[in-house]
């Protein structure tokens, strides 16, 4: 009953609940909001970090590049003004089951590791959002690693 209500006053402050065709397009740019804002982590967003992000865009979501363009950019506009992740990882966990959320934090560590290196900001937020869709640390960690050794940091 309390989740229930706790829904309903969620759908109320964000307007009607998604349908399903926009509940896609929601979970994309909910998905592309955090990539970017761990892209932008540790205040340098240069355009290698850029071009990553496209192609892992891209091809997590099966977009062509101009449509990944227009996402990243709508993202990045959106996540200029983020004070708070909670309600995109909030949105995500309710609806990705656990491998579409491990899923994404590999795309999280994918784009900290899109310049070559791991800088703290990137680390500390990829682990925020990662226990924010309860995602296991064991789970997590695995990911981290196979994203190094895939960035040649392994």
């Amino acid at each position: 009953m309390i989740k229930e209500l706790i829904s309903r006053i969620a759908d109320t402050v964000s307007g009607a609940a998604p349908e399903p065709g926009d509940r896609d397009a929601t979970l994309r740019m909910a998905t592309a909001i955090l990539l970017t804002g761990v892209a932008r982590a540790d205040h340098v967003f240069d355009e290698s970090e850029f071009d990553k992000l496209l192609e892992i865009i891209a091809a997590h979501f099966e977009l062509s590049a101009e449509d990944a363009a227009e996402l990243v950019i709508a993202a990045k506009e959106r996540a200029d003004d983020l004070v708070s992740i909670y309600e995109f990882t909030q949105l995500l966990h309710e609806h990705l089951d656990d491998d579409d959320k491990a899923r994404v934090v590999s795309l999280l560590w994918q784009v900290a590791y899109a310049d070559g290196q791991l800088d703290k900001y990137e680390d500390s937020l990829v682990l925020k959002i990662s226990d924010l869709l309860y995602v296991s640390r064991g789970r997590v960690m695995r990911l981290k690693y196979d994203a190094a050794l895939a960035a040649g940091q392994g």
